[in-house]
């Protein structure tokens, strides 16, 4: 579509959007879920179900981010805009959660996507004694983006739940980069190797040099040399993993090479994103990659969210990209 896309709303207020956003998270399942869904070690989501029948087995395959509320937690928004970002997370007795177990440094991670896939943040609000996070807003642009808060309650298990939130505006749509094997950032190349294959852990490395000389003094980065985001083109599926090892064991480098061990859940394209911190930066590399064969069915369907209706686009550089 080459014609520019209106964007309106927020004209009749912040409780419509989020009231719409809400909507459209609390469609995708139960806010009392049939299944007990975890983190395994590589940081991929993994399920436990506790239940009988076939409800149980669904319920398995939803991966992270596509819910509102999982296990009797949800994710409210309470402000959005040009100036903060502020939600709550409210738990099975309703009441705003006050106590979070710190994961990779941070109590709370917030990553933003636009819907078209063309902006991204991740960044670390502050909590509030009430139970509400606080951050300068990550939404920069006009779009509908989704919101990821990735978090563990304490005594609980790891959780992403995700929900629409919309900036006005008009916005020109975008392709969705082609797949490549090598990408350019803040004047630093990645190469990435591997496939993610659906339904099984692959192994995906990427290799960062700057200037053709391969970087081997990488920072350490909220407890890590490197941090994944992958996300599912259409219903932004989430998968948030880690490369095994971490800074300082005796026996992970600090470069040029940061592994990981991925699943995706289906067949189709994703958008990933490598985050990584040099010279006292954090930077960010994305790829477009396939998994599977897009034209073959998929061998186990995976529930999602419906989408917004904003075109499929992205590339490296749009409004929203970046990191707190």
């Amino acid at each position: 579509m080459n014609t520019l896309t209106k964007l309106s709303g927020f004209a009749l207020g912040l409780a419509a959007v989020f009231g719409t956003a809400y909507g459209v998270g609390h469609l995708a399942g139960p806010v009392t879920p049939a299944a007990d869904t975890r983190h395994d070690s590589a940081g991929t989501h993994s399920d436990d179900s506790h239940g009988g029948g076939d409800q149980a087995t669904a319920a398995t395959h939803i991966p992270g981010g596509l819910l509102v509320s999982d296990q009797g937690y949800t994710l409210r928004p309470v402000a959005a805009g040009t100036g903060e970002f502020a939600f709550r997370i409210t738990g099975p007795d309703g009441t705003p959660v006050t106590r979070y177990d710190v994961a990779h440094d941070k109590r709370m991670h917030l990553i933003v996507a636009r819907r078209d896939l063309s902006g991204f943040r991740h960044v670390h609000p502050e909590l509030d004694a009430d139970g509400t996070w606080r951050v300068d807003s990550p939404l920069a642009g006009p779009g509908v983006w989704r919101a990821f808060a990735d978090f563990t309650p304490s005594g609980g298990q790891p959780l992403t739940l995700g929900v629409d939130v919309a900036v006005p505006g008009t916005l020109e749509p975008r392709p969705l980069p082609a797949p490549a094997t090598s990408t350019t950032v803040d004047g630093y190349t990645v190469t990435l190797t591997g496939t993610p294959q659906p339904g099984r852990t692959s192994t995906l490395t990427l290799t960062i040099s700057r200037d053709g000389k391969p970087v081997t003094d990488l920072e350490p980065y909220l407890g890590a040399y490197g941090h994944l985001v992958a996300l599912r083109q259409g219903d932004l599926a989430y998968l948030h993993v880690h490369p095994e090892g971490a800074p300082g064991d005796g026996r992970t480098p600090a470069g040029p090479a940061v592994s990981f061990a991925a699943e995706v859940p289906s067949t189709g394209a994703y958008r990933l994103y490598l985050d990584f911190r040099h010279g006292g930066a954090v930077h960010t590399a994305e790829f477009t990659v396939l998994a599977g064969d897009p034209a073959a069915p998929t061998a186990t369907a995976t529930p999602t969210a419906p989408a917004a209706p904003t075109p499929s686009a992205a590339d490296h550089g749009t409004p929203g990209h970046g990191h707190s």
